[in-house]
């Protein structure tokens, strides 16, 4: 149905290269990123990040539409995906992404709020493709 791309460029090997990400809609442009801006606090990005971002608003899409099919036409959404990296061997592996939402959403109840939002979570795409334990905290303003 839709592809979407991205590229990278590293030039240099190890510790000492440097990498450049684009996204095809030109978001992000030639974005630096490396060593230090993994696993230290460099500027530029890193792919836990870029992970972050796409599970964070891919959920927050998926709830939205979800809510909107169950007859609700106003709300606000907000949401964290903080992406876990952690040693696995001689590597590394993505072993978790926690999901924090606040929302607002007028006349819904929160047992009906929880299991919709749950429903969000595990159907978005971006927690399909994580091999990941994905969990969801949220706050339901009234």
């Amino acid at each position: 149905m839709t592809t979407r791309s991205a590229s990278a460029k590293y030039e240099g090997l190890g510790k000492a290269g440097k990498g450049h990400v684009s996204l095809q809609s030109g978001v992000l442009t030639d974005q630096f990123y490396g060593f230090n801006t993994r696993f230290a606090d460099e500027p530029g990005t890193n792919p836990e990040e870029l992970i972050a971002a796409a599970h964070a608003s891919c959920f927050t899409m998926a709830l939205s539409f979800a809510l909107a099919q169950a007859g609700y036409s106003d709300g606000t959404l907000e949401t964290t995906a903080k992406v876990k990296l952690e040693q696995d061997g001689p590597g590394f592996k993505i072993t978790r992404s926690d999901l924090v939402l606040t929302a607002s959403v007028p006349g819904i109840e929160a047992d009906e709020f929880e299991k919709i939002a749950g429903e969000a979570k595990a159907g978005c795409p971006i927690s399909k493709v994580l091999n990941a334990e994905i969990t969801l905290e949220h706050t339901l303003n009234g």
